[in-house]
């Protein structure tokens, strides 16, 4: 008897359909064919052991599993499980009448117990699409796909669990982690309010009703809806504490450059010697930026669940991710790779967030360049022989370095650099990384009298409020042209020409002194369109409804490198 269990294979960020075929024939021995790579022929013997263990016999005849389509490359050990049921089911063991409406992902171990697995949110995007009933995932896994509505998600952690939700002897009270809108939001009720912005201080045993054993108690704000996932559901960990604003003493115009990048999305290069904070700005940066929207959420969630980094506590990403890969990452760990199996590198997992590199001119030209169309294009392609895949990579550059190899030019005799050693270094900024560049900012030692006599600091939570404003305002200004046409602009750093002209007007006096500065600057037309961009932001933050002079005047000046030589 022929039988079919639906899974999944995740390309890029998207799932596309795998069915696992499994026949029982006359003969001898078990044939794997479809294109399984070593991992998933390995899982055969993994699986015949687990059923073993558990009291089941293997058909002493030709069994047969097929991995369909038969074209497209398979790998890892989420086929453990489909494969184990197929057999189940072939062989007359167990009828598993409600096999054909779920898909079924997860290893096996050796005892029967079920493993995690990565791509939990496409799958579960998959199984709406294809009008399956839902999916059947390891526990962890299980908690990120229930945030999608419109399907059933079952966590399990054993392959008993799945056989008795297959026989329809497990209800969903039991053992189903009911979707986000019966649950009022699961996660989001924790962290986010109806329009999607995150609400600081919700807790998860407030709208959730946790009882002493993990599970959700009949008081809380589910309702009649449990989660019963055959386990313990470990506690959310928030990451770790950020720099605050009021922690970095001085800096003022460099802390109102970036400020002014968080309200619009701009990105930003801090130039200066040692211990004059540009390490500590860039992270402070993390802490001022505006909270994720569920759309927002989802698109992060779904590529660090595709690279097997999901929410160590299950849900999804709530934070606006902050990556800091080192300088001497090589191109494929910043832009990603892989033979067939393409994951996402750390561009893609800096979407929606901050991508931090230190040392910006230690870093090898070629790699630098990377960065070039996916800073433009919002987005990461990568091309191999019989593939090709697209991730997102909607990030904000943060980039710091010294002024020269030794580091200490500006701090008067202290820099024993040659003025030709010093624009040498310098030069590995080339003119098309600068131009996508907004914000330049040179950060001066701090004077040693601000550094004894300690004044207070503006807070973190005081510039964040100004930035959510201003990102409010954005949000209103591009809602009609995302709802016509299906777009995602959300900030003033990602305006297209056609909406730079719709939504930043110049008046006659603002294109007179746009044109002395780009005839003074020598700028390119890309650089003329971010210092609108970045106009407009700086307009956004005091609420001002046009782009008057002197928000041009300033947002010029936070390109200086264009303008001077620095180094005199």
């Amino acid at each position: 008897m022929l039988i079919n269990i639906h899974c999944a294979k995740c390309i890029g960020i998207e799932a596309v359909p795998v069915v696992v075929e499994v026949d029982i024939t006359v003969g001898l021995g078990i044939h794997l064919v479809g294109l399984a790579d070593v991992a998933v022929k390995e899982s055969l013997l993994r699986t015949i052991t687990a059923l073993q263990s558990m009291g089941f016999r293997i058909p002493g005849r030709k069994i047969i599993i097929n991995l369909a389509p038969a074209d497209m490359h398979k790998k890892g050990s989420g086929y453990d499980v489909p494969i184990a049921l197929g057999i189940i089911k072939a062989s007359g063991q167990r009828q598993l009448p409600l096999l054909d409406k779920f898909i079924i992902m997860g290893e096996l171990g050796l005892d029967g117990t079920i493993r995690e697995v990565p791509g939990a949110l496409p799958v579960a995007e998959l199984a709406r699409e294809e009008g399956l009933s839902g999916c059947i995932l390891p526990v962890m896994a299980a908690c990120e796909a229930a945030e999608y509505e419109g399907i059933d998600i079952y966590g399990v952690d054993n392959l008993w669990d799945v056989l008795r939700i297959l026989d329809g002897e497990l209800s969903c009270d039991d053992l189903l982690i009911r979707n986000r809108m019966n649950l009022h939001g699961r996660l989001y009720a924790e962290g986010f309010d109806n329009d999607g912005a995150e609400r600081p201080g919700a807790g998860r045993e407030d709208c959730m009703g946790w009882d002493g054993a993990g599970g959700v108690g009949a008081g809380g704000a589910g309702g009649a809806g449990g989660v019963g996932v055959g386990g313990r559901l470990p506690d959310r960990s928030d990451r770790g504490q950020i720099i605050d604003f009021e922690d970095i003493i001085g800096q003022e115009s460099a802390k109102r450059g970036v400020e002014i990048a968080a309200a619009g999305g701009h990105n930003v290069i801090l130039i200066g010697p040692p211990g004059s904070g540009k390490s500590s700005l860039a992270k402070a940066m993390a802490g001022i930026l505006p909270p994720m929207t569920k759309e927002e959420s989802l698109q992060t969630s779904k590529i660090y669940s595709v690279a097997g980094k999901g929410n160590p506590s299950g849900g999804l990403i709530r934070q606006r991710p902050f990556r800091a890969p080192h300088y001497s990452a090589s191109i494929a760990a910043l832009i990603g790779g892989g033979s067939d199996n393409i994951l996402p590198g750390e561009i893609s997992l800096a979407h929606n967030g901050v991508l931090m590199i230190d040392e910006f001119c230690e870093a090898p030209k070629k790699v630098l360049e990377v960065l070039r169309a996916p800073m433009e294009d919002r987005k990461v392609t990568i091309s191999r022989l019989k593939s090709k895949i697209e991730y997102p990579a909607d990030f904000m550059l943060v980039a710091a370095t010294n002024p020269c190899p030794c580091g200490y030019y500006g701090e008067g005799d202290r820099c024993t650099c040659t003025p030709s050693r010093r624009i040498a270094y310098l030069s590995k900024l080339s003119g098309p990384i600068m131009d996508r560049i907004d914000i330049q900012l040179w950060m001066s030692p701090v004077d040693p009298k601000r550094l004894v006599g300690r004044q207070k600091e503006e807070a973190s939570a005081d510039v964040a409020a100004r930035v959510l404003r201003a990102r409010e305002i954005q949000k209103k200004r591009f809602a009609d042209d995302n709802q016509a046409s299906g777009g995602a602009t959300f900030c003033n750093a990602a305006m297209t020409g056609r909406q730079i002209e719709k939504y930043c007007p110049l008046c006659e006096e603002c294109r007179q002194v746009l044109e002395r500065i780009l005839e003074r600057m020598g700028l390119s037309a890309r650089a003329c369109s971010r210092i609108i961009k970045l106009a407009r932001t700086i307009a956004d933050l005091e609420s001002c409804p046009d782009i008057l002079p002197r928000h041009l005047s300033e947002a010029a000046g936070y390109r200086f490198l264009d303008k001077q030589n620095i180094f005199g």
